[in-house]
């Protein structure tokens, strides 16, 4: 009974074959058939196992009885904790009943890799049924509109509620209805990237009840316009530390007097056109991902921040690093910033990470000697010295920063005149 469970997830006419890795633990299954039963049986001892291409149709009226107790042992002995199907076209009907049997085993993690899912299931014939898996990830798959499912979810909240990951990306996902986030009661993170989420869309998914437990939720590269709408749909879920609303192309009104959840702690917004960083921002924020937009001055406060990103922007000056004493982290890359500030920089005891390559500079003393400071404590990653290049004054244009000559004589010429116009003086009245 094990081998043909797993043989209605691949099974195809044409003749194929598994690979298994043993170092790797890993097990790939290309186009199985009945006479390939031995090569899918290697795949028993592995951690990870792939099933790619297939149409499973014909096996739609196919039933599966329930293991016997020897059956049972078996497929609890099994050391495999993740599947994926890839390139499968996957009757419901038949999902419903295999899906029993993963009751039995020690997977964790189930994977879809653009499938086609077909018709519907008959998911209460598994109503109230307990699965191992913690993780469900489904990427370029097509089925039928969520909505209107709430009754196919309901009889799988046994199962849903103990869920701790959840990501449907790039299947062109239009909206969640509210019945379907309060059946997650223990989902932690929720990847809904590469989809076609709009503003409105937001208040039903995100809804009273809905997502207790959220942690992480990345709503990155949907089709999101609005800022204060964003904030206003995303301010019931009371446990939000994460938000990746990256490569959506939001609108900002001001003022915008919505507050996001106080617990979140990671904030994405980059690639999104915004020209100004809206507050109020959560006041326990630690990482700001605000690169790729259109800012030309960052003026905020935040005095736990401890990763600010800011490369792709149009800033005239690095902000004011004293407004966040507890900065670990600064990228300033590909601005038009012409200095550092290396004296409010060399205070911050926690600042270890500063990348401003492709910037303009200005090769005065005080600007290379900065950037010069700041690397010789270690503090420039990658892009130094060769993307550090001087734009000013004249005679140092398209000089490396490292290289321009920066000394007491040269840079602070009234250090060397005061101690020779004191000795000229001296010797005057010593003369006298």
């Amino acid at each position: 009974q094990v081998v043909a469970v797993l043989l209605l997830l691949g099974l195809l006419e044409a003749e194929g074959r598994c690979f298994f890795s043993r170092t790797q633990e890993h097990c790939v299954c290309y186009n199985l058939s009945q006479e390939s039963l031995g090569s899918i049986i290697q795949c028993l001892p592995a951690a990870v196992v792939e099933f790619w291409g297939g149409q499973l149709e014909k096996y739609t009226t196919f039933t599966i009885s329930e293991p016997g107790p020897s059956a049972m042992e078996t497929l609890g002995s099994l050391m495999i904790r993740k599947i994926v199907f890839g390139d499968l076209l996957v009757p419901e009907i038949l999902l419903a009943q295999v899906l029993r049997f993963f009751s039995y085993t020690q997977v964790q993690e189930l994977v879809f890799e653009s499938c086609v899912f077909k018709g519907r299931g008959n998911w209460a014939e598994i109503a109230g049924q307990d699965l191992p898996i913690l993780s469900l990830r489904f990427h370029n798959v097509t089925s039928a509109p969520l909505t209107g499912r709430e009754q196919d979810f309901s009889s799988l909240s046994s199962w849903l509620g103990t869920l701790q990951e959840l990501a449907v990306t790039g299947s062109h996902v239009t909206s969640l209805p509210c019945g379907l986030g309060r059946v997650f009661r223990a989902l932690h993170s929720l990847d809904m990237a590469q989809n076609s989420l709009g503003d409105e869309s937001l208040v039903p998914a995100f809804c009273e009840g809905a997502f207790p437990q959220l942690h992480v939720l990345s709503l990155q590269r949907n089709n999101l316009t609005s800022y204060h709408g964003a904030c206003e749909s995303l301010q019931l879920l009371p446990e939000l530390q994460h938000l990746d609303l990256s490569q959506n192309k939001l609108m900002a009104a001001l003022p915008s007097s919505c507050q996001w959840p106080a617990s979140l702690r990671i904030l994405n917004l980059s690639d999104t056109g915004l020209d100004e960083v809206l507050t109020p921002l959560p006041p326990g924020l630690e990482v700001l991902d605000v690169s790729c937009n259109h800012l030309r001055a960052v003026d905020i406060s935040l005095s736990s921040l401890k990763q600010l990103f800011l490369s792709q922007n149009m800033l005239r000056a690095a902000p004011s690093v004293g407004n966040y004493p507890m900065l670990e982290t600064l990228h300033l890359d590909n601005n038009s910033i012409p200095d550092l500030p290396w004296g409010e920089m060399k205070l911050l005891g926690h600042l270890q990470d500063v990348s401003a390559a492709g910037n303009p500079y200005n090769c005065s003393c005080s600007g290379a000697g900065g950037v010069q400071a700041l690397a010789g404590l270690g503090h420039l990653g990658q892009g130094w010295p060769q993307d550090y290049t001087c734009h000013l004054p004249p005679r140092y244009r398209g000089w490396l920063v490292q290289d321009v000559p920066v000394s007491v004589l040269q840079c602070n010429s009234a250090a060397v005149i005061a101690p020779v116009c004191v000795a000229l003086v001296l010797l005057g009245v010593a003369a006298g």
